[in-house]
């Protein structure tokens, strides 16, 4: 109760959307998005209120207000569109409405004849008092209306001048907001479109050396940008490119036992030819690595670099640092282990370290080294296994200096966590999308990751495959198994990646029965592929990136919606763009080992979808069109040749002309 005014401050503002955790944690939107602020604004009695948005960029004294419309049950809602990256600031703001109040009352009396003398002379008042805070033109011609209404005038003059729909509009440009309710600032973050949208490419620049058994150069890597590019990807993201450790070093297929001449694992990071901040020499140079990152700029691709917060025995930081890393009691250095696996190459960092603050400061570090370099987009191995202070912190310092720049969350691990790493600054996640098979867990699942309130603040990454994840689904399904987790992938997330050499070519063999690692995994040997050989999936990869390119509706998760199937191993959902012109239906069977048939059901006034006109649903894959009525449709999958749709419904709409035409 500071200000002698807080006790008049009778407008309540509760529920505000978006807010994470009470506004602990910045709610999360792209560059060109609209935002929708809700909240549930109200006040005691039965006087008129109204209510605004204050919005502003961080750092900037001006502030943006938009008026607030009622909804229902005293909630509110407002627009805005954000068009430059960074940090907003943004809150509610709501007042008593003394001139609404007196117009709404009194267009109630001149209906019921009980209008009178002194109604106009309060309103005389409310209209003086606007024209205080009116400005230039405004003010004269309110104070003149004001002097109107205490004239006494006829009564059908009074009502004319009073009801003026120009007197109510200017009245309500300067409103009385001395007694007005201010909300707590709350915090928005829009990084780039590429947050929202993106599809990504892995793939291990050692394997690709055109010399059988070579190791694989930045400049060999180069000469595959353009193939990536052309196939529809916008990120390149690349495994650790730093030296590997030499002592403990794996062989192929894990073998704690390596040979001289084995490669080892790239996340086995440091050797005395460097650490975080260096480059494999096998590799090339920093300079070849930059000139990687301009051609790749120049196709319209981006470099995710791979972020491992972890070393190698041999890694300088060992040496130099032995504090960031947990001694035992026989005075050696604890390894990673997730019992009975145990991983000799590789030393955690400490979190608890007694230097702590230098570690930290030193590992923000790696990412301005990176950044400085061209870098902006890092995929970040394991970060729920180092402390989550730590990253608030470091990635909002870096935000701060770089607002561009892009963290995915490689955290398979529980949703909490998961979660939690969203709110302190990831901005995409891996999900457990490779392990929901099953229509029911891939539509629950999907509708928790893909409407509020996860969504204001966790941005899911669908992949099928990784270098560490190679599911029993594509083990035992073929290559329809492939077809169908690509075409789910690609439509049910705006963001999707694939480790793409492997699912090109259907690569489904495990290193034993049960096991989820490829054999002879990329991960410890070179793998070099022939690509162009026949049966791969480069066309299917090419035209599902095409259609996501062209079609706005895939590039949201919130507008995905699951639609009903009277078979329970096809599954059928919709997308739309922003302005709902752009509507797609995926249908695809799950079983890729039989046909499947099955109607759909469609809520066609939802989907705005005439329900007396027939609408044309093209198939983008085969370039089919069908003339479908109503909302119940026949469809029919066999996976051997043709495991799902991608429909572009055109909404057939009436005109005045008589004539129709399509959307």
């Amino acid at each position: 109760m500071n200000s002698p005014n807080n006790g008049r401050r009778r407008v309540i503002i509760e529920s505000i959307a978006p807010q994470v955790d009470c506004g602990r944690f910045p709610a999360k939107r792209t560059a060109g998005d609209l935002v929708r602020i809700e909240a549930d604004v109200f006040t005691d009695g039965h006087d008129a209120i109204a209510a605004s948005v204050l919005v502003h960029r961080e750092g900037s004294e001006k502030w943006l207000e938009v008026p607030m419309e009622p909804l229902v049950n005293d909630r509110w809602f407002a627009a805005f569109g954000v068009t430059e990256i960074g940090r907003y600031g943004y809150k509610v703001q709501g007042w008593v409405d003394h001139f609404e109040t007196w117009h709404r009352d009194l267009l109630k009396r001149i209906k019921a004849d009980s209008d009178a003398p002194v109604d106009y002379l309060i309103g005389a008042d409310l209209v003086e008092a606007a024209a205080k805070r009116a400005t230039g033109g405004d003010a004269a011609w309110l104070q003149a209306r004001a002097t109107v209404l205490r004239s006494k005038g006829e009564p059908k003059n009074l009502r004319t001048h009073a009801t003026d729909p120009m007197l109510h509009e200017l009245a309500l440009r300067y409103p009385d907001k001395r007694y007005a309710t201010d909300s707590d600032e709350l915090i928005l973050t829009v990084d780039p479109v590429r947050a929202r949208f993106s599809s990504w490419y892995e793939f291990f620049p050692r394997s690709t050396s055109s010399k059988p058994g070579a190791h694989g150069t930045f400049a060999d890597a180069e000469k595959t940008l353009p193939r990536i590019a052309t196939m529809g990807f916008n990120v390149v993201y690349l495994p650790p490119i730093h030296p590997i450790g030499r002592q403990f070093r794996k062989g192929p297929n894990n073998n704690p036992n390596g040979q001289p001449g084995d490669e080892g694992s790239p996340w086995a990071i440091g050797s005395e030819e460097g650490g975080h901040k260096s480059i494999l020499p096998s590799l090339g140079t920093l300079d070849d690595f930059r000139r990687f990152v301009a051609t790749a700029k120049k196709l319209s691709l981006d470099i995710a670099l791979d972020i491992a917060f972890q070393v190698a025995p041999d890694h300088p930081y060992v040496a130099e640092h032995k504090t960031w890393f947990k001694e035992r009691p026989d005075g050696t250095i604890q390894y990673a282990e997730n019992p009975p696996k145990k991983y000799q190459d590789i030393y955690p960092f400490d979190f608890e370290s007694e230097d702590w603050h230098g570690m930290w400061i030193e590992l923000k570090s790696v990412f301005d080294y990176w950044i400085g370099h061209g870098v902006t987009i890092f995929r970040v191995d394991n970060p729920h296994t180092k402390a989550f202070p730590f990253w608030g912190w470091c990635i909002g310092e870096i935000k701060r200096e770089h607002p561009e720049v892009l963290f995915l969350s490689e955290a398979f691990t529980r949703p909490k966590i998961m979660y939690r790493l969203a709110k302190i600054g990831f901005s995409q996640s891996y999900t457990y999308f490779p392990w929901r098979n099953g229509k029911d867990e891939i539509t629950a699942y999907l509708n928790e990751i893909t409407k509020p309130p996860v969504t204001d603040f966790f941005r899911p990454n669908q992949w099928p495959n990784t270098p560490d994840i190679l599911t029993e689904f594509l083990q035992m399904g073929g290559r329809p198994a492939f077809v169908i987790r690509l075409l789910l992938a690609a439509t049910l997330g705006a963001n999707y990646g694939i480790y793409g050499p492997a699912f090109e070519l259907q690569e489904n063999k495990p290193f034993k029965h049960g096991s989820e690692e490829y054999l002879d995994s990329e991960k410890y040997q070179i793998r070099q592929r022939d690509l162009d050989q026949p049966g791969t999936l480069r066309p299917l990869i090419t035209q599902v990136n095409t259609i996501r390119n062209t079609h706005a509706a895939l590039q949201n998760d919130i507008s995905l919606r699951f639609h009903f199937c009277d078979n329970p191993q096809i599954i059928c959902y919709s997308k739309e763009s922003d302005d709902r012109s752009d509507l797609i239906l995926t249908v695809v069977n799950l079983d890729p080992h039989f046909t499947q048939a099955g109607f759909v059901n469609l809520p066609l006034e939802e989907l705005q979808i005439a329900p007396d006109r027939a609408y044309e649903a093209e198939d983008l894959l085969s370039g089919e069109r069908y003339m479908w009525r109503g909302p119940r449709n026949y469809v029919e999958l066999n996976p051997a040749t043709r495991s799902g749709h991608i429909l572009c419904i055109h909404r057939r709409l009436k005109v005045e002309t008589d004539f129709e035409y399509f959307l």
